[in-house]
């Protein structure tokens, strides 16, 4: 029997972060146990936003694959490919274009915000206006039946669910499935000045961090702003930005004596977070050497090539059956 099928992508446009591992590479790897998982490089969508200087997308689709074989995806559980090198992509995308009407498009919350709060980037481009076609075409051409996203995106998953269920009306075959949503439930990881954390705001963790940079960035995340003096008593759980991270790595018993050892001004600041810095090292050496086995021995570059080998051959049916529908005759 056919294991339910989800597929999923992130764009090449930097090195990850704890943000990315708690919020989205952690459910990735209890997902590839449980379904048949496609895992894609979306690098076609890096461009939408950085059209302009594409140059550093190769440079970091091999980070992102390193990071990705790093924290445990599984090249044996999963498919993953890179999706400039699946041109059915590229055609369904364009066949979808010919039925998504531009409505659909300019009411996605997403891209009106980005419109609204990037500065110093001319987004008025097709490319991005579109985007979200080119997403419903990155997963129907596998014909998910479930896509993992969190409470954000449920919007473009409704648009590609839109799109599947306008051409199955149009061209008279129940073809494409409409995928569901998995929501996953995305843990507050901010950053070190305590705001998301983001490559972008310079508050970032990253996964390839070594120890000394790690305890540096500990060091400097944000406290309880009200305890000025070790004597003074704490309020980690509603004041202190650390104790986000403390929450991930500390079980319940650690975590309780934390709390009360802050609050009883028995534990300052400092000594808290080189506690924590240590955890997080602890955590991260699995994954650095990891990272350094796929790129010391050229790996990635292998399972890339071979996910990318089966990710074709699976979208070659499935558009193969889309021009049959459409044209009603299989010319080739």
């Amino acid at each position: 029997m056919n294991r339910v099928r989800i597929v999923s992508g992130m764009r090449p446009t930097g090195p990850l972060h704890l943000g990315h591992l708690h919020g989205v590479l952690n459910s990735w790897i209890k997902l590839q146990s449980e379904y048949q998982c496609f895992y894609f490089v979306a690098d076609w969508h890096a461009l939408t936003t950085d059209y302009d200087d594409p140059s550093r997308i190769r440079g970091h689709t091999k980070e992102l694959l390193l990071d990705w074989l790093a924290v445990g995806l599984d090249p044996e559980k999963s498919v993953i490919f890179l999706q400039s090198e699946v041109k059915e992509h590229a055609e369904l995308y364009l066949l979808f274009g010919m039925i998504t009407p531009v409505s659909w498009l300019e009411r996605n919350p997403t891209y009106k915000d980005m419109l609204q709060n990037i500065s110093g980037k001319d987004l008025a481009m097709y490319g991005f206006l579109g985007y979200p076609v080119l997403q419903a075409a990155d997963i129907l051409i596998y014909k998910a039946q479930k896509v993992p996203v969190g409470l954000d995106q449920v919007p473009h998953l409704e648009l590609t669910r839109e799109i599947a269920r306008r051409f199955n009306h149009l061209y008279g075959e129940n073809l494409l499935p409409e995928p569901e949503a998995i929501l996953s439930e995305v843990p507050k990881i901010p950053g070190i000045d305590g705001r998301k954390m983001s490559k972008s705001y310079g508050n970032a963790i990253f996964l390839k961090d070594p120890p000394e940079e790690i305890r540096k960035k500990i060091l400097a995340y944000v406290t309880d702003v009200q305890r000025p003096k070790k004597s003074d008593p704490g309020d980690p759980e509603e004041r202190c930005v650390a104790f986000n991270l403390i929450r991930l790595y500390y079980g319940e018993e650690e975590k309780e004596a934390v709390v009360e050892d802050c609050k009883r001004a028995i534990l300052g600041c400092v000594e808290c977070k080189r506690r924590l810095s240590e955890k997080v090292i602890l955590s991260l050496e699995p994954l650095i050497e990891r990272r350094m086995f796929f790129e010391r021995e050229g790996k990635w570059l292998e399972i890339l090539k071979e996910g990318t080998k089966k990710a074709q051959g699976e979208a070659s049916k499935t558009l193969k059956e889309i021009r049959k529908a459409i044209f009603k005759i299989d010319l080739l």
